[in-house]
């Protein structure tokens, strides 16, 4: 089999088919393609298809990494204020998108109270911050969802004890804040503002570069495999608390991070091949992510703590196997 070797290692050409795999006619790679196509402007038109919910209601929230037009703290803001939320504080490094990103959920969902912040999500002051205004202002803290993030792309040789450590901070750094500035917020009980009892949902961008090798750069993998770490740890810190925290990982997902590979693979004529090494042979978006971080966010995951989730297609469900081979 002669593969292709692309930034980040996820794409794959033609393969025979897997032994296992179901009997009867396979659809081409075009075929393939077109229904991907479908499939993903079904999910990413849900919200204009779809009546408002509740599952977030009466819920104060806050979002880190919201600035990138077709990223998943984007997606996941306009989901969690169609699902009902009372207050979302958003947050990015960049202030180029946020006014735009305010006035479209206004304008959306007037309901819903948006506040933008122009800030570092690795920075302790402006953490503990953002969770002191959700308490000052809403009295309450429900769902902290970290989910800035930065993915580098130098090879071991070129990689510097700079480079790596400034991987961990934006990453690692980060989602240990929102543990602990937002864990403690929501451990803050206020029975005016209807918060009678501890509680709330920490939710942490890691990856599937996380879990095992394979996925993203050497320091991209170390970060993530910490954020994974961090959740695991942390909610034996916070024991009888019921607050939660969990990390979403995801696995090719089409974002401002992944432009450069989905660019090149276009510009080759090979869009249809991005996504092939998972069993659904196709890459995600942004609003499929969301989707898992709206479940975490919601009462509906209130048994669900301590978890490394991989939202990858089925990539990690298996170790490296020949494909048409079992061994």
């Amino acid at each position: 089999m002669t593969q292709e070797r692309t930034p980040a290692s996820l794409t794959q050409l033609d393969m025979p088919s897997h032994p296992n795999a179901a009997q009867g006619r396979q659809p081409s790679a075009e075929e393939h393609y077109q229904r991907t196509l479908v499939r993903i402007g079904q999910i990413q038109s849900h919200l204009s298809n779809s009546p408002r919910g509740q599952r977030l209601k009466g819920k104060t929230c806050v979002i880190t990494g919201v600035g990138s037009l077709h990223g998943i703290g984007r997606a996941s803001a306009f989901l969690f204020a169609h699902e009902g939320a009372t207050h979302l504080y958003l947050l990015d490094f960049s202030p180029e998108n946020l006014p735009e990103l305010k006035s479209a959920i206004e304008n959306s969902y007037p309901d819903v109270k948006v506040t933008t912040i122009q800030a570092d999500a690795a920075n302790e002051t402006a953490i503990a911050a953002v969770c002191e205004r959700a308490l000052q202002d809403e009295g309450r803290l429900d769902v902290f969802f970290a989910n800035a993030g930065f993915a580098s792309n130098k090879a071991l040789p070129d990689l510097t004890a700079e480079a790596f450590m400034e991987s961990m901070r934006i990453n690692a750094l980060s989602c240990f804040l929102a543990v602990r500035y937002g864990s403690d917020a929501m451990m803050k009980t206020d029975s005016s503002r209807g918060k009678d009892i501890s509680g709330g949902s920490i939710i942490l961008t890691a990856s599937v570069a996380g879990l095992r090798s394979g996925a993203g750069t050497i320091d991209y993998s170390a970060s993530k495999a910490a954020v994974n770490s961090i959740a695991k740890t942390s909610v034996y810190q916070l024991q009888k608390t019921d607050v939660r925290v969990n990390t979403i990982c995801p696995g090719l997902i089409e974002t401002n991070m992944t432009k450069d590979m989905f660019d090149s693979a276009r510009q080759r004529g090979r869009e249809s091949k991005i996504g092939q090494l998972n069993p659904m042979g196709r890459f995600g978006v942004a609003q499929e992510i969301a989707h898992m971080a709206l479940f975490l966010a919601s009462d509906e995951s209130s048994y669900v703590n301590g978890q490394n989730i991989a939202v990858d297609g089925g990539l990690s469900s298996s170790h490296p196997v020949v494909p048409g081979r079992w061994a």
